[in-house]
């Protein structure tokens, strides 16, 4: 027997050569849809909020314990640092959640916004209220954006503190000619971190070096370091947030002036 040949007219293979075309702009289509600039912001933001706060978090808890061992002999002398912390804690877990929501509401705006501008789903339509919605979140955007340059800020503070105690590790590890090890200290009194009357407040010799050598040290000192970076993004990110909510808030402007002169 012989084999059977299956045969395409030239009108099958025109209708299915306009199907894979019109598959393929239907998906480029929906791609120029995508808010790319805050799809990138997102990611930085989660990525920014969590390294400072999961870091901050753990590096809080470290500093509570080396002050206690170390620094401080009596309760009431760290007692005002203990909460303190506690309460910087639960900011933490304030901040966390809350840009989590609001970063997936932004995203969220920016696929409405760019679907707008680019009238992806057709004719051009917005309304008062969604263009106030739009300048909202531009003007909170830009608020947060101030708020955490002045959290980067703050997050370099401790930083600098422990990059001093840790240049004074590598000068206690190789003193000078003209000291000796019990003459190099550290007084954390000076930082602002418990008062000055607590006791004894500085350490000096053998218990600086017993300080260095501990892993809470090195640790926290880490820590604190990728926290003030994860702050860093976060800035970048609500840069990014700035740039595009802004441009996407004038055009929607724009296109609605354009859209009622038209009608006239």
């Amino acid at each position: 027997m012989k084999p059977i040949l299956e045969t395409t007219t030239p009108g099958e293979s025109n209708e299915s050569n306009q199907e894979s075309k019109g598959c393929f702009e239907c998906c480029i289509k929906c791609l120029g849809g995508v808010p790319y600039a805050s799809l990138l912001a997102t990611i930085l933001c989660f990525s920014g909020v969590a390294l400072f706060c999961g870091c901050g978090h753990v590096a809080l808890t470290k500093v509570e314990s080396i002050v206690e061992m170390y620094f401080s002999n009596t309760l009431n002398d760290h007692a005002l640092l203990t909460d303190v912390i506690q309460m910087m804690q639960y900011v933490i877990y304030g901040v966390a959640s809350f840009f989590f929501l609001y970063g997936i509401i932004l995203l969220a705006e920016g696929f409405y916004t760019t679907s707008a501008v680019k009238e992806i789903h057709g004719e051009f339509k917005t309304t008062v209220c969604g263009r106030c919605i739009s300048g909202m979140f531009v003007f909170l955007t830009y608020l947060l954006g101030i708020a955490w340059l002045g959290v980067f800020g703050f997050s370099a503070i401790p930083v600098f503190i422990y990059y001093n105690m840790w240049l004074t590790c590598q000068t206690i590890n190789s003193p000078p000619m003209n000291l000796t090890v019990t003459d190099i200290c550290v007084d954390v009194r000076q930082y602002g971190i418990i008062p000055w009357n607590a006791s004894p407040g500085k350490a000096c010799g053998s218990t600086l070096v017993a300080i260095c050598n501990t892993s809470e040290f090195d640790l926290s000192y880490h820590l604190f370091i990728v926290a003030c970076a994860g702050a860093g993004v976060t800035v970048i990110a609500l840069l990014i947030y700035m740039m595009a909510t802004t441009y996407n808030f004038a055009v929607l402007k724009f296109k609605s002036r354009e859209d009622c002169c038209t009608k006239f």
